[in-house]
């Protein structure tokens, strides 16, 4: 992992990367009916959570993958997730975005720009790939007004793929 990335600060938000202490304040996030409308369904209780989190941070270490807590900037309170994986030859895909109730204003376009300043210019990446199931029609128009277009589709699991090139 390059220097840098455990906290990536901006105006109103921070990424920092995920701790297994995050692990009640994810769980919580992911069960929430109010956020996890469009997520994959989460089992488990809390310790299941901490496991996947300890199994996720040797992914970290290769650096496959990157786990972050949002946080406001004012107080350092969570305010949400987000996750960058499949990262592979000048790609990543990013998802598992969530912004609770505590998010301050403007969080999504700030934390969207957090994501891109580590991928592409931290990471060197070149291309930013996401599924958002096809019912998610805000988040799907949010990633078109940055340029995004749908470049795979599967009715069968709702979901589609769109993908932003990156200034590298």
């Amino acid at each position: 992992m390059q220097p840098g990335m455990e906290k990536i600060e901006g105006k109103r938000v921070s990424l920092r990367l995920v701790t297994v202490s995050d692990a009640a304040y994810i769980h919580a996030l992911r069960n929430d009916p109010r956020y996890n409308t469009h997520l994959s369904t989460v089992t488990g209780d809390v310790q299941d959570q901490r496991a996947w989190i300890e199994s996720y941070k040797k992914r970290e270490a290769a650096g496959s993958e990157y786990y972050y807590i949002i946080e406001r900037c004012s107080d350092q309170l969570p305010c949400g997730v987000v996750r960058l994986y499949d990262i592979l030859e000048g790609r990543f895909t990013w998802g598992s975005w969530i912004l609770d109730e505590n998010k301050p204003s403007k969080a999504a376009l700030e934390s969207t720009y957090l994501v891109y300043l580590l991928a592409f210019d931290m990471l060197g990446l070149a291309r930013a790939e996401f599924d958002v199931r096809r019912d998610n029609e805000n988040t799907l128009a949010f990633h078109r007004r940055f340029g995004a277009t749908e470049t795979l589709s599967n009715d069968e699991d709702r979901s589609g793929a769109a993908a932003l090139e990156g200034g590298g």
